[in-house]
């Protein structure tokens, strides 16, 4: 849902309003208005999430003092940061497109729970491949969005 009408059990979004990209000018105004969209309680912990090819486009972008937006971690293990905030690359997350939701920003630690059953199954199989036995472990995890006002999404379209 749109920032301005966003309610409990969405995720709410920032438009780029331009569809499929960034505006053509004051591409980086949408970055701005995202980091702002979210809560100060939970700006404090926030974190960039996007795609390698999304960040190559970020990555470019300037403030109007020329300044880059995007640094690099100061030290080798140091995540990259956008506007002092981490960033994080998970290839899973969509490319720049008409309508994608392309990068998001939050608190993930408040915003989203991951649960998983604390045993560990093992099937033996002595069959398949004799005379060598194979095991098979599998683990039960999930996750799901916790708390909605912790996230917010950039949204590549116009509304």
């Amino acid at each position: 849902m749109p920032e301005e009408t966003w309610s409990w059990g969405n995720l709410g979004y920032v438009a780029t309003g331009n569809d499929g990209d960034f505006a053509a000018s004051n591409a980086s105004d949408a970055i701005v208005d995202l980091v702002y969209a979210l809560d100060a309680e939970y700006r404090a912990n926030a974190t960039f999430v996007m795609n390698s090819k999304t960040a190559g486009a970020v990555r470019k972008m300037k403030d109007a003092d020329g300044r880059f937006l995007w640094t690099d971690g100061l030290q080798a293990g140091e995540p990259a940061r956008l506007m002092g905030y981490p960033v994080l690359i998970a290839e899973d997350m969509p490319d720049i497109a008409s309508d994608a939701h392309a990068i998001a920003f939050g608190d993930f630690r408040n915003g989203y729970t991951i649960a998983e059953r604390p045993e560990l199954r093992v099937l033996r199989d002595p069959f398949s491949a004799k005379p060598h036995v194979l095991f098979y472990a599998s683990k039960r995890v999930g996750g799901d969005v916790s708390d909605f006002a912790a996230i917010k999404l950039l949204k590549f379209a116009t509304a």
